[in-house]
């Protein structure tokens, strides 16, 4: 824990029971540092180490620095000393570097040299480097919120601070005056990039100089003395001025990147050498015993101790449990929530008719009022009567002020990387963002997105990001390109997210209220040329739910099925009508509501009951959602089948701005309908 004194550390001032503290906690990490890579050799585990050596003086004391029950750490893959300091023991670091069951990190799911200790808030950071200042500058702002006496402590080597994320995080921590500490361990290489081929300023801190509301520490890394006063300086300036600051550590990398890089190939033998010389190990050493500190004895002596803690540690983690195969299903989205008044999530002639963008809002203001820990932010959000780029949050901030509801800057991968670190802040949080204005232009977020749906399987349970993306999604508006595509093809691949699409005002009523109720990350797609569609009014009960993975018969036949969702729900109803007025042939319309999880059970009760199927959506055919579900009617419907099973949806180009160009495009009514005879033809 943090030494708190009232003046600096120095070598009159800090007592020798300190002094003590920190060469057990140096001498200790030094040992695992050095003997981690004989595992991987013994081909017992620890496939992956990024030694630390040489950047012992900002890792002790990001560690000191870091308090218990106040705090939030986010290190690193090369931060096992700032671990062991902050608390993580001997153990916990084997276990984690042989992918242990008992490894509180992740228990063996995630890359061995990722340290992480949940129960203390210190964070499971991914493989993604530096995306983790978004998460931390995420839970500052619920920390200011809520009003909480602490700093998010984020760390990062500094060829990771050329990540847009990291600007995206320092500006906006810079612009809300959020309590971060960001901390830089330049050693000078990302990987084999030098510096120089990073940025043209010599410390990389500089090139946030110009950002308001921030402080920038510049220390030596390697000193342990620089580096505490820098790291207690920075923790205090938070928390006194409350804003963030940087902390820029001059390290030498000792070693190479990782067991995989071999430095010699761009390292000289000089430099090398040289990088050897500035051990701060050593140089502590030195300092105790030529000011009469430490003795030589007291340290050998310590080191025996910790020689002994290692040799311990080893012993009890080997005997621990590898990971259950079976366990790989455990975790990857928590279990979906079931309304006990709509188990179905279907209701009739219950409830006032209401516009889809109306059901949408009124939704929005009645989950708020219900739960206060329920925030909202995007683009556009709440200015004056603004509420949102298509108003579906108008009134909002009025009614529940700026907290609660408020812009985000134009940085998608910023809106949905705070509110994955907001969640963290305690569970009972729930977060909408508006992940983008249109769902075209959610693509800077997808480094975070991908981030945010391995989580809750990363961390083993420990952590369940609790929030909403929601996107105004589709076509037939006009807008052309960034303004009309589909997504959800390109978001269905991931586990660990549920994605649903609304067609009526009702499901998307029930939709939102579920995903904001529920535990884990949800994607909603509005399709936004519903919004104030008079095909899409339908009557919402109050209260109404709609369950994830519970698809919808909006019209029931027996000669044909058609599954389908957003936009063309409304084209295939009006197929089917056109049909069966006709010629007499009945169509069932299936709107699948949820795309994932998927009713297996619903699509294919439908299709052994019509024995065809066509499926119907607005994206591109090519490479579309609708392959998957050819492809599980095929697996699993095969016998009940007599005719192949097609598809509608759009040409594989881009949506073009003129209407013409548009139309062409764009499945519609027309194709639906042609589509749908050549199969009751077959």
């Amino acid at each position: 824990m943090l030494m708190k004194v009232a003046k600096k550390f120095t070598l009159k001032n800090t007592d020798k029971d300190t002094l003590k503290q920190w060469y057990s906690l140096l001498t200790l990490g030094r040992q695992l540092d050095e003997r981690a890579p004989n595992y991987l050799k013994q081909a017992i585990g620890w496939s992956y180490h990024a030694p630390y050596a040489g950047h012992d003086g900002i890792q002790l004391a990001i560690g000191q620095a870091f308090t218990l029950g106040e705090d939030h750490l986010f290190p690193y893959y090369r931060d096992m000393l700032t671990a062991m300091s902050a608390g993580v023991s001997a153990e916990e670091i084997i276990l984690n570097g042989i992918s242990k069951a008992t490894d509180l990190a992740s228990g063996g799911r995630h890359m061995s040299n990722h340290f992480a200790k949940p129960e203390w808030n210190i964070h499971n950071v991914s493989s993604c480097t530096g995306n983790h200042t978004l998460h931390a500058v995420g839970v500052a702002r619920a920390m200011k919120t809520y009003g909480h006496k602490g700093v998010a402590i984020s760390s990062q080597g500094e060829s990771s601070v050329s990540e847009g994320y990291c600007y995206e995080a320092i500006n906006g921590a810079s612009k809300e005056k959020l309590p971060v500490i960001f901390v830089f361990q330049d050693n000078g290489y990302g990987i084999s990039v030098p510096k120089r081929d990073q940025t043209a300023n010599e410390k990389i801190s500089d090139n946030f100089r110009g950002f308001g509301n921030l402080r920038i520490i510049q220390c030596d890394g390697k000193d342990i003395f620089d580096s505490m006063n820098a790291m207690a300086e920075a923790r205090k300036h938070v928390l006194e001025k409350g804003e963030p600051c940087i902390v820029d550590a001059d390290c030498v990398r000792m070693g190479a990147h990782s067991n995989s890089d071999k430095h010699e190939l761009y390292r000289s033998e000089e430099e090398r050498a040289e990088a050897l010389e500035q051990d701060p190990l050593k140089t502590f050493r030195e300092l105790m015993t030529a000011n009469k500190l430490l003795t030589k004895k007291e340290m050998e002596a310590l080191d025996v101790e910790a020689k002994a803690m290692v040799v311990e540690a080893h012993t009890s983690s080997i005997k621990a449990p590898n990971p259950d195969p079976a366990s790989i299903y455990d975790f990857v989205i928590p279990d979906n929530p079931v309304s006990e008044k709509y188990p179905e999530g279907v209701s009739e002639g219950v409830g006032e008719p209401m516009k889809f963008i109306d059901a949408l809002n009124s939704t929005l203001k009645a989950e708020f009022r219900a739960n206060p820990d329920t925030y909202i932010w995007g683009q556009d959000m709440a200015n004056g009567d603004k509420g949102g780029i298509f108003n579906v949050s108008k009134g909002m901030q009025q009614e529940f002020g700026i907290e609660r509801v408020f812009n985000a800057p134009i940085a998608e991968d910023f809106i949905v990387g705070t509110a994955n670190g907001f969640c963290r802040f305690n569970d009972k949080i729930r977060v909408v963002v508006e992940g983008a204005e249109f769902a075209d232009y959610f693509w800077p977020a997808m480094e975070q997105l991908v981030e945010t749906t391995h989580d809750y399987w990363r961390s083993n349970g420990a952590y369940c990001p609790n929030f909403t993306i929601r996107l105004a999604s589709g076509g037939y508006i006009g807008g052309g390109l960034y303004h009309s595509q589909n997504i959800e093809s390109s978001l269905l691949p991931f586990p660990g997210c549920r994605i649903v699409v609304p067609a009526f005002a009702d499901d998307a009523a029930g939709l939102l209220r579920t995903c904001m109720r529920s535990e884990g990350l949800n994607i909603f797609l509005e399709p936004k040329a519903l919004y104030n569609a008079k095909q899409a009014i339908s009557q919402v009960p109050e209260d109404f739910e709609v369950p994830f993975g519970k698809c919808r018969v909006r019209r029931e036949g027996s000669d044909l099925t058609i599954l389908t969702y957003g936009n063309t729900v409304h084209h295939s109803l009006e197929a089917a009508a056109k049909i069966f007025e006709e010629d007499g042939s009945s169509i069932e319309v299936v709107d699948l509501r949820s795309l994932s999880p998927l009713d297996e059970e619903g699509i294919l009760a439908s299709v052994r009951k019509t024995n065809r199927c066509l499926v119907v959506h607005e994206d591109k055919v090519f490479a579309g959602f609708g392959g998957e579900l050819v492809a599980l009617i095929n697996e699993k419907a095969f016998e009940s089948l007599d005719a192949p099973v097609r598809r509608i949806g759009s040409e594989f180009t881009p949506v073009g701005f003129n209407r013409i160009l548009e139309r062409a495009t764009l499945p519609n009514a027309d194709k639906v309908v042609a589509g749908a005879r050549e199969l009751l033809s077959y």
